[in-house]
């Protein structure tokens, strides 16, 4: 027994030490002791929300007529897609919520180019491959073709076996001058031979000094797209992107192995955009930006000051009440509180939370929540020593009386904090859904430590006591 309380008590002290470097730290970085490369490298900095630290607060809307209906399932997928390109942009934080039937607002905390975001994020993003036969039209030329996503404009797809994505690949294909009088010409359509529906993957990378977003297909797609160049070798096959003309390159060999790259003269920022748009998909209805509006950080730094003073404030007195309550098992459990701050801040750095200020109140409100379970045990704790039982026998006791009300009253809370985040991500609720998730961690967090800690500390520091000779060490 003793040799698991000390193996207990080693693997705690290793938390809270990990913990407390955690704490401290702005970047962890772990690092190969063999080859010195780093095997984690990541900002472990506290992220603060819109209201706590800033940002733009930006409303969207489905660009399309008044009395076109957009379902809730396009709507939903289109916050999805708009999420998943703001974190591939590097913008994190990013809250997005369904606000009515047709608009999104987006929340963007601390970002230095929102102008350039958002454009981004609103592109449909449809990436088409076009046949252009014998004439080839010059990069930057808007065309019109026989596609469109159906849902956008209402009109559907062109009659094409292809329905998958095919990019331009570099080995087969060459990218020459436009020939003469290639421009487009007005009223002239141009068949969609395949759109970026079956895209695999797609990703930056650098050629011979040039940055290019490089593909693979799906098989299927693979197929369709080795058959059709196999076909139109010495023909021009353009990359189209939201109806403009990326590159109009000619099929020197048949693309069987469904790898390519697109060229375009990119950026490194603007070859990223593009793989992050291919990746997420098209939106399946344009978006519009209907307002847009900056918010300070000054009420965010007034807030945060007055929550972390309310917070030391609250541990104070918390740790106050329980060792003049409980004496010295009560400074035993005021350890076990500092415990429990320093991993919850941990796992708020790491995974990481974003706090707002109803989540610093629902991490203020979890350490008042963090004792309630030492003041179940203490008070069994006191049972047991005045019904003559050894130190040892009223832990153990105490804590297994005690620990049916622990658990259900934890377990009551948990429920509530989900209900509270899923009914968080409905427009105008999201301030609960911070608030749910620090209550809900600290809440399992001081399980740990109540369960774990406090009665490891407990055996550790009263089992060589006698009662008898310190009564008043037990507030009895």
């Amino acid at each position: 027994m003793n040799r698991s309380r000390n193996t207990w008590l080693i693997l705690i002290i290793v938390l809270v030490a990990f913990s407390l470097w955690i704490d401290l730290s702005k970047n962890l970085l772990i690092v190969n002791p063999f080859t010195q490369e780093p095997l984690v490298n990541r900002n472990v900095e506290v992220k603060l929300g819109l209201d706590l630290r800033g940002g733009l607060q930006t409303l969207l809307e489905a660009d399309v007529p008044a009395d076109r209906v957009v379902t809730g399932e396009e709507l939903t997928n289109a916050r999805n897609i708009l999420e998943n390109r703001a974190n591939g942009l590097g913008v994190s934080e990013v809250v997005m919520q369904i606000a009515g039937d047709r608009r999104i607002v987006a929340e963007f905390p601390g970002i230095q180019n929102p102008e350039e975001v958002v454009a981004s994020l609103k592109q449909t993003a449809l990436l088409e491959f076009v046949d252009m036969g014998d004439t080839p039209v010059t990069a930057g030329t808007v065309i019109q073709t026989d596609f469109a996503a159906s849902g956008a404009s209402g009109a559907s797809e062109p009659s094409t076996d292809a329905t998958a994505i095919p990019p331009t690949a570099d080995p087969a294909i060459a990218t020459p001058e436009p020939v003469a009088n290639g421009e487009t010409v007005p009223g002239t359509v141009y068949h969609t031979v395949m759109t970026g529906a079956s895209l695999d993957s797609a990703s930056v990378q650098s050629v011979s000094g040039q940055y290019v977003v490089a593909f693979s297909l799906k098989p299927e797609a693979t197929d369709i797209f080795g058959e059709y160049t196999t076909a139109n070798q010495g023909k021009y096959l353009a990359i189209v992107l939201d109806k403009t003309v990326v590159s109009a390159p000619v099929i020197n060999t048949p693309i069987t192995d469904g790898q390519g790259q697109i060229q375009g003269g990119f950026t490194l920022d603007s070859a990223n955009t593009l793989a992050i748009q291919l990746r997420s998909g098209s939106l399946p209805i344009p978006i519009k930006v209907v307002e847009s509006r900056t918010v300070g950080p000054t009420l965010g730094e007034e807030s945060v000051r007055k929550s972390l003073l309310a917070g030391i404030i609250g541990l104070t007195v918390v740790a106050l009440f329980m060792a003049l309550n409980y004496r010295l098992p009560g400074v035993i459990a005021d350890v076990a509180l500092i415990c429990y701050a320093l991993i919850s801040l941990m796992l708020f750095k790491l995974i990481p939370v974003v706090l707002t200020l109803p989540g610093i109140a629902g991490f203020i409100l979890s350490i008042g929540m963090a004792v309630d379970a030492n003041v179940l045990i203490f008070e069994r704790l006191k049972e047991e020593l005045r019904a003559g039982r050894s130190l040892t026998q009223a832990i153990d006791l105490g804590w297994s009386r005690a620990w049916p009300s622990i658990r259900d009253s934890n377990i009551s809370t948990l429920i509530t904090c989900l209900i509270l985040f899923l009914f968080g991500n409905t427009f105008g609720a999201s301030m609960v859904k911070g608030f749910s998730v620090t209550l809900a961690l600290g809440v399992i967090v001081s399980l740990f430590t109540a369960i774990t800690v406090t009665r490891t500390f407990l055996h550790i520091v009263l089992d060589n006591l006698k009662f008898g000779e310190h009564p008043k060490w037990f507030g009895l």
